[in-house]
């Protein structure tokens, strides 16, 4: 290859490349709605019909929003896992143009973009749906809940449950439980205290669920 023909190809590639960086920048993030359950499903088939199509350059990201969980087990251990900020929706960060738009719309188990939908003239149904981004404050919003909220505790326990103590100075007493309080990892039960019903503070390890 001649120094001119070296020549033309780096700068076909970095007018290549500065193509890609202006859809970049003129990319939006888009919420799409996604069959319940399946959005994991609908991000792996999205990638490879990305592959497939040759659109990379205009799907530029694929996020699936999750937040940090503590699920409290009844043996008072903990499970760390991930849930997600909006089930039944996948965001999509993309240059729309028809070719696009369709490579998402017609992605297995993909129900529909967000946007606005323009009613039929006649009949009935549904009109078609222009998509509209979401804007740079929701993003961020959405973003910043995901990789800053504090785990969200889970426990397998709710108002009138009935448990028995395991430890603690009312170890093997049995109650019934009157407040749940995951953000604190406690509960309130009544417990039967010298032939009383007393409220009493408790760790949700100190507890076990009766079935």
């Amino acid at each position: 290859m001649s120094f001119a023909d070296e020549r033309s190809q780096e700068i076909q590639e970095s007018q290549e490349l500065e193509q890609q960086q202006e859809k970049a920048k003129a990319a939006r993030w888009y919420a799409v709605q996604v069959a319940s359950g399946c959005e994991k499903r609908v991000k792996t088939n999205l990638e490879q019909r990305i592959r497939s199509f040759d659109v990379g350059d205009r799907i530029i990201q694929i996020e699936i929003p999750k937040t940090p969980t503590v699920k409290v087990r009844k043996d008072g251990s903990r499970q760390h896992g991930e849930e997600k900020v909006f089930p039944g929706y996948i965001l999509v960060k993309m240059v729309m143009d028809d070719e696009a738009w369709q490579v998402v719309k017609n992605t297995p188990n993909v129900i529909n973009f967000v946007g606005a939908e323009q009613k039929r003239r006649y009949g009935r149904g549904r009109g078609h749906v222009t998509p509209v981004p979401l804007s740079l404050t929701e993003v961020e919003r959405i973003f910043k809940q995901a990789q800053e909220q504090e785990p969200v505790v889970k426990i397998d326990m709710e108002v009138g449950d009935k448990i028995v103590v395991l430890s603690g100075p009312f170890k093997d007493f049995q109650g019934e439980v009157i407040e749940v309080s995951p953000e604190r990892s406690k509960l309130k039960a009544l417990l039967s205290i010298f032939g009383r019903d007393t409220p009493v503070e408790l760790e949700f390890n100190q507890i076990e669920k009766q079935s």
